[in-house]
């Protein structure tokens, strides 16, 4: 019996004088869904297309379901969809689909049936359409990207890799995806998908790995992960906005090590040693009406801040730990935009 779907074993990748992926290690739980996750240029593509065998590793060793990465039979027992979406435009979908089942050993027939359950699932046939009918360009962008989706599993692969899967996609559509995803999961399909999206993964994911500069950061459960950052982040929200008077207290070293604002919700990181109860009143002699109050487990978006290691600025303290490489966007505290800047 296989116990893991993916194994990986210190291996690297470099190009000329860039070190793309550097002795990375890692498992993927067979019937898990596993995010790899990680800001621009961190490896993620890279280690993805190595469990491809579209690149090979300058060192290490790659085994996917029990088998060396290379073995022939192993590519059409996965599915891949790629970041970079490419579907034949001027061809009809049906055709399309088919075409892709084909090029992994399917019967036409069997293809079809296939293609028939998938599209009336994502709603591209209906007792009133059936979108199959149409050419790829005359499909919106989510149509499209329904189209791909179908192709990555219309072969049933034993495997999903999916990179950057919810980019693009409207709240409906991601909800589709979502839905599949755990479908897959509960027939015993493992998922590896990697993405930026944080709450997607924490939601999603039964373990995650992390990586930086091609190399590991982070792996494990989400579970295991979120109890060893133990509990001295609080979950803060207010009724209305908050009084001027909160960005000081929250800028207080001795009582705040970091704040994640997103307008109506912070997550605070306490600083060490720090009592709540002392920032609770803190906040309420601003005269600020606090809807929520609650110490918990620091969200998956903030350990990755955290171990990636970005620089974000908070008014009138110089930096604090965040993460560095390769991410951009700002941060609000009473009112003043800080950036997040490239690495």
């Amino acid at each position: 019996m296989v116990d893991y779907t993916v194994e990986i074993d210190k291996v690297s990748k470099r190009y000329a004088n860039h070190v793309a992926v550097n002795n990375l290690s890692l498992r993927v739980p067979k019937g898990a869904v596993y995010g790899l996750l990680g800001p621009n240029g961190a490896g993620k593509t890279t280690t993805i297309r190595m469990i491809l065998n579209i690149i090979a590793p300058d060192e290490g060793t790659i085994r996917i379901l029990g088998s060396d990465v290379k073995d022939a039979g192993i590519s059409d027992r996965i599915g891949y969809l790629p970041e970079e979406r490419g579907l034949y435009r001027k061809m009809q979908v049906r055709r399309v689909l088919r075409f892709l089942g084909e090029l992994k050993g399917m019967k036409a027939k069997v293809a079809d049936a296939r293609i028939n359950e998938w599209m009336e699932r994502f709603e591209l046939k209906t007792a009133e359409k059936d979108w199959g009918l149409n050419k790829i360009d005359e499909l919106s962008r989510g149509m499209q990207q329904k189209v791909q989706f179908i192709g990555t599993l219309i072969h049933d692969p034993e495997l999903v890799i999916l990179d950057e899967p919810f980019s693009g996609l409207d709240p409906i559509n991601a909800q589709a995806l979502k839905d599949a995803i755990i479908e897959l999961k509960q027939r015993g399909r493992t998922i590896i998908f990697s993405t930026h999206l944080m709450d997607n993964a924490e939601r999603l994911c039964d373990s995650v790995c992390i990586i930086a500069r091609g190399e590991k950061v982070l792996d494990g459960s989400i579970t295991d992960i979120k109890h060893s950052h133990g509990t001295r982040n609080v979950a803060l929200a207010f009724n209305g906005p908050p009084s001027t008077g909160v960005g000081p207290v929250l800028s207080d070293r001795s009582l705040v090590d970091r704040v994640d604002d997103s307008n109506r919700f912070f997550e605070v990181e306490l600083a060490a040693g720090a009592d709540p109860q002392l920032l609770l009143q803190r906040i309420l002699g601003t005269g600020s009406s606090i809807k929520r109050f609650e110490i918990v487990q620091p969200s998956l978006h903030q350990i990755f801040l955290e171990k990636v290691g970005a620089k974000i600025r908070l008014p009138g303290n110089g930096t604090r730990n965040g993460a560095d490489a390769g991410l951009t966007g700002s941060i609000k505290l009473d009112g003043v935009e800080e950036g997040l800047t490239d690495g």
